[in-house]
């Protein structure tokens, strides 16, 4: 139960506190008001939808490579965790909704607008921990991943910040339920 209860605390702070800096900085810099980043009524517009559609679809290619005998050790680590967080349908959206919203905000929105898509790309991938040479498995999965999120970045003046939060909730969200899933 602490453990859960951490995770949804870290979680609020993903959501609250991690899209202020980059909030912040744009006003502060370069006079961009934080409505105009955030952009509420994007959420209704039609790349929402397709955000949800790619993450789900980048999300299912990445676990068919989950089933290779290559991530047995890795996936056994990440059903032990879930198992013993007792997670939830709720959980899941829960989660994987403050992972895309405050993650897309504070990297696509912010860091991306200094660093460029390519670098922040990077940093992305391997402050998730999927660039550690100790672990070449989860350096695989990090290779797999990164053109999912430079696609991100690349698209985010396109298609704006919604499609890139929903993309990333869906792929979060998908992985969770198959996870889950797999530790019921």
């Amino acid at each position: 139960m602490r453990q859960k209860m951490f995770l949804y605390l870290m979680g609020i702070v993903t959501l609250a506190v991690f899209p202020v800096p980059a909030l912040w900085a744009l006003w502060y810099f370069k006079d961009i008001s934080p409505w105009t980043v955030i952009d509420l009524p994007g959420i209704l517009h039609v790349h929402t939808l397709l955000g949800l559609e790619w993450g789900f679809f980048y999300a299912a290619i990445c676990l068919l490579f989950f089933q290779a005998p290559h991530f047995k050790e890795e996936l056994a680590q990440q059903h032990a965790l879930l198992r013993s967080l007792k997670l939830n349908l709720f959980d899941a959206f829960f989660l994987s909704f403050c992972a895309g919203f405050g993650e897309e905000i504070l990297f696509r929105c912010g860091v991306q607008h200094w660093l460029g898509v390519a670098l922040t790309s990077v940093i992305f991938v391997a402050i998730h921990g999927y660039f550690n040479p100790k672990e070449k498995r989860m350096a695989v999965y990090g290779f797999l991943i990164l053109p999912f999120i430079l696609s991100l970045g690349y698209w985010l003046s396109d298609l704006g910040i919604w499609f890139c939060i929903a993309a990333h909730f869906a792929y979060d969200l998908l992985l969770f339920l198959f996870l889950t899933r797999k530790s019921a």
